[in-house]
């Protein structure tokens, strides 16, 4: 296995609310960086800064000795990177023996296991490396990366991954998808607890705010407390992570669950609840607006007290 500094230019696919402010940290750390996106104005800031951004997959990726993936989920990963036929073939076909793939896309760990399997055939090095952190760790290279794979790729990329955020190695591949899962889960349980207890103490009649910086630094403090709790006083609901995502997430997990004949009744009550969340219409809002369906849920609650 060649551990060798990568020194060819980075790749960067998908260039999204995440994707975007990652792949700019990779370019002012100097590195040489081609982007693709399938809207292609959505990688165009990147070009005021060094970065050039390619027409095809193909053309960001000829060459690349490591290719960062930020796409939406597991089935858009495949078609973009394993399906899509191009002039080449599919876009993979492309990369050279020892480049290295790095999907940092939340996606299923079977896929990233066949993903794996597929270029392994290829000769090219693969990482699942998901991310936890939103659009703001993204900003702020702040990211917790999860990353699962061969001890001596992870060091090659090493450098390119901590211009993003704190890197730390699960253990083989797949084994970061899976330690995104149980983020995922922690994450959307503890948002559901967050806006039940605000929504509780609104109706009752407290001052909600007051009641959010009360619990900051006692048992019940979080970040999730602390930042989409004021989101959700604040009614800011802009996506950092979309709930719609949330919800693919928190299904994956269950599935996988599932697959284990694991009991898991908080996951299946905080998929349930994401799955009202998205077909109410809110799934493009940010996963805090888990308040929103709440608040009118509750919208007839007796508010008498005290």
């Amino acid at each position: 296995m060649n551990t060798q500094t990568i020194k060819a230019h980075v790749a960067f696919i998908g260039t999204g609310i995440m994707g975007l402010p990652m792949c700019r940290k990779l370019l002012e750390a100097g590195y040489t960086v081609r982007a693709w996106n399938r809207t292609v104005a959505k990688a165009a800031p990147l070009a005021e800064i060094g970065g050039e951004v390619c027409r095809t997959v193909d053309e960001a990726l000829d060459g690349a000795g490591a290719v960062f993936s930020m796409l939406e989920n597991g089935p858009v990963t495949d078609h973009v990177l394993f399906e899509a036929r191009g002039a080449s073939g599919c876009a993979v076909d492309v990369l050279e023996p020892r480049a290295t793939l790095v999907v940092m896309s939340s996606i299923p760990v079977e896929t990233s296991l066949s993903q794996a399997a597929s270029l392994r055939k290829r000769g090219v090095d693969y990482i699942d490396a998901p991310v936890s952190g939103g659009e703001a760790g993204a900003l702020k290279a702040s990211l917790t990366i999860m990353a699962g794979g061969d001890e001596a790729v992870i060091e090659r990329v090493r450098p390119m991954l901590e211009c993003m955020g704190r890197l730390t190695r699960i253990g083989p591949t797949g084994s970061g998808q899976l330690c995104k899962l149980a983020n995922q889960v922690i994450v959307g349980i503890t948002i559901g607890a967050v806006a039940e207890a605000l929504t509780l103490a609104g109706a009752a009649g407290a001052d909600v705010a007051a009641v959010r910086a009360a619990l900051t630094g006692g048992f019940a403090d979080s970040r999730i407390l602390r930042e989409h709790g004021q989101r959700m006083i604040d009614g800011a609901f802009t996506p950092g992570g979309r709930a719609d995502l949330q919800l693919k997430d928190l299904h994956t997990a269950l599935a996988f669950s599932e697959g284990l004949r694991l009991d898991l009744p908080l996951l299946r009550l905080a998929e349930a609840q994401y799955r009202r969340v998205v077909d109410a219409g809110l799934g493009a809002k940010d996963h805090s607006a888990l308040y929103l369906l709440l608040q009118g849920a509750n919208a007839n609650a007796d508010k008498s007290f005290p």
